[in-house]
């Protein structure tokens, strides 16, 4: 039986707090489905990573408890600085199953920190049935939207479901039933469901939430951030080139991820955070 070197690696941390557990696993050569799974659910965090030697690159698969998922941003970051510490600081090219990306990692005098390149990104505004069966989900009414941001279906690698709440309370009182979620977002083919209020243009506060994945909420999601920040240019949202995200703040994991946005519609999303190491 496959036995596996672990990495427990929290991802878009707040210094030495907070950030997004996640398994990292780096093999000689991939391991199949089944054992990926059961390490995945031995290592109980909402993704765990593997990645092994693929050309001048790496093949990297994302396994959350309960399921594969396509891509995940806080993994990436956390197999990014396993890679750093492993082989050295620098630029990895990843292949996943939908395409390629690259994740950037060094060290500094204030620890480790990565940079990911996400998948292509695409967006448009979300159905209204969906909209209304999340609000229900949630106990939410139309009114607790903000009104100037419409509910979209923004994919950066996989469909996230954008909702923009009108104030910091509504949002910290997100609450949902965990088998109900996971079956409204494998309906949809959803990833997960982002809840967010905009402080500012260009500083977000989020809630994630990952039903289908076996966790009710994510204290830090790459992908959803590089999932808002492709709706927010289509969109045309004066974001200036970057915005910033504070999440987990209400689960007590306070995260902060940053994303550059560049101008070219469609094109990927430079998502980045500092990590720390989990003690086994």
């Amino acid at each position: 039986m496959f036995e596996p070197d672990i990495h427990r690696i929290a991802a878009f941390s707040d210094g030495t707090r907070g950030g997004n557990p996640a398994g990292v696993v780096v093999a000689d050569t991939m391991p199949d489905a089944e054992q990926m799974q059961r390490i995945a659910a031995e290592v109980g965090y909402s993704e765990t990573v593997f990645a092994a030697p693929n050309r001048d690159g790496w093949h990297v698969r994302y396994f959350s408890p309960s399921a594969e998922v396509a891509f995940c941003g806080h993994a990436t970051i956390a197999l990014g600085n396993v890679l750093a510490d492993q082989i050295g600081a620098g630029v990895f090219p990843l292949t996943l199953g939908t395409g390629q990306i690259t994740v950037e990692a060094k060290r500094d005098k204030d620890g480790m920190s990565a940079i990911l390149t996400s998948p292509p990104t695409k967006s448009g505004r979300a159905d209204p049935r969906l909209v209304t069966q999340a609000l229900d989900l949630f106990s939410l009414s139309p009114g607790d939207l903000d009104p100037f941001i419409p509910a979209g279906l923004a994919n950066a690698g996989n469909d996230h479901l954008i909702l923009l709440l009108k104030d910091r309370q509504t949002l910290s009182r997100m609450r949902y039933d965990l088998a109900e979620g996971a079956d409204l977002m494998t309906q949809h083919g959803l990833t997960t469901i982002s809840l967010l209020w905009a402080e500012t243009p260009r500083l977000f506060h989020s809630r994630n939430a990952f039903a289908i994945g076996g966790v009710l909420e994510d204290p830090a999601t790459g992908a959803a951030a590089a999932a808002l920040s492709g709706y927010l240019r289509d969109l045309g949202w004066p974001h200036g080139g970057s915005i910033d995200i504070v999440q987990g703040e209400d689960m007590g994991a306070r995260s902060l991820l940053h994303a550059e946005i560049g101008p070219q519609a469609g094109a990927g999303i430079r998502v980045s955070g500092t990590t720390r190491l989990i003690d086994a």
